[in-house]
């Protein structure tokens, strides 16, 4: 898919470099990428900062993200949906229908669409990585799917929304049970293979000396985690991901801010009707990225909240998105054609630093009033 290409160097522009450049200096972020787009064109799409403040290196519009929870809507939900698409898969299905660890526990009624929309009444976060760290390798993932299939329920299924990292591991076993395929195998043959997305991938921590791609060269450099006694470079940033082999539902994704650009503007095209075809139905896109009734949230996407939000004050109400803790985001508004992506990595050198949050209503606000 071509893109169309705007001259950035207009006042509007000015003015969002300006703040971007005042966030490194202020230490919101050692560094970051910025891509705005307008329909198929991208308006913004500029590299800030450090990728790693130890040895001095640059960020550039080709440094490669720990995208961490953008791994939800943008690996597992669309897995999910192609699923659905395949008939393989249907969101009022039930743990107990699909995977027999589940059956006769209190999870068994749980739905993949409980789960999509965070309403299955599990736990946000549990730090299984804790338990599990201290095992032979082979054993890990094996422990791990243990730990999540005895995991209890904090409120009635369907009751309440409460975002979960934990109901994504879960969607992440289902998609590997219903399709044969670990989910960074499905969603890259499925999803971005097909679409021509090279720069969104997985690494499997189970591969020794595994090369990625072409993309080891520039990654943005996470935290200096204080268990695994050294600054992460190329590995997931997520503890519990990273003890699952860096393949999980919630987090493991990495990706550059031109590839996640260039899926939002995919979606947003095969969300309004054009192009005709895709790698996933307009139907199924529109299903999805809406808000499910009361609830808060669309299908694996989150949308922005009544108050202070993310996404500051200008964002259209059918507006989907997502944060990452590592200092990443997207917000795609459905009604203007708008997509915002902020890829950054405020968790360098400590995941301490959470002046981004004060951040990312400022730049949005900036962003849309331009425009």
């Amino acid at each position: 898919m071509m893109c169309a290409w705007i001259d950035t160097g207009n006042q509007m522009m000015k003015s969002v470099d300006a703040v971007m450049k005042t966030a490194v200096e202020e230490g919101v972020f050692p560094g970051g990428v910025l891509l705005v787009s307008r329909k198929e064109d991208i308006l913004f799409h500029e590299a800030y900062g450090k990728a790693d403040i130890f040895i001095g290196k640059d960020v550039t519009v080709d440094t490669v993200f720990d995208l961490a929870s953008l791994t939800k809507p943008l690996a597992t939900t669309l897995s999910i949906m192609k699923l659905e698409e395949q008939q393989k898969l249907s969101l009022d299905q039930t743990l107990g229908e699909i995977i027999e660890h589940f059956r006769g526990k209190d999870k068994a009624a749980i739905t993949v669409r409980h789960l999509l929309n965070h309403t299955s009444g599990l736990p946000d976060y549990k730090p299984y990585f804790e338990q599990i760290r201290f095992l032979p390798k082979p054993e890990r993932k094996r422990r791990f799917r243990e730990l999540l299939s005895d995991e209890t329920l904090v409120c009635p299924i369907g009751m309440k929304t409460l975002y979960s990292d934990i109901g994504f591991m879960i969607l992440s076993w289902i998609i590997e049970t219903v399709s044969g395929k670990r989910l960074d195998h499905f969603v890259r043959d499925e999803i971005y293979q097909p679409a021509g997305l090279q720069e969104l991938f997985f690494i499997d921590l189970d591969i020794v000396g595994q090369k990625v791609h072409n993309h080891s060269k520039h990654f943005a450099s996470t935290e200096n985690c204080p268990w695994r006694k050294k600054v992460l470079i190329g590995e997931v940033h997520d503890d519990n991901a990273f003890v699952a082999g860096g393949v999980e539902g919630h987090a493991g994704l990495f990706g550059t801010a031109r590839e996640v650009g260039r899926l939002l503007i995919m979606l947003q095209m095969q969300f309004h009707g054009h192009p005709a075809s895709w790698v996933l139905d307009s139907k199924t896109i529109r299903q999805y990225l809406k808000k499910t009734g009361e609830n808060e949230r669309a299908l694996g996407f989150d949308t922005p909240s009544p108050a202070d939000s993310s996404s500051g004050h200008f964002f259209s109400k059918k507006t989907v998105g997502h944060l990452g803790f590592t200092g990443t985001s997207f917000w795609m508004d459905l009604e203007k054609e708008i997509n915002v992506v902020l890829l950054t990595n405020r968790v360098h050198p400590s995941r301490e630093n959470i002046r981004i949050r004060a951040f990312r209503p400022i730049i949005h606000d900036m962003i849309m009033k331009n425009i």
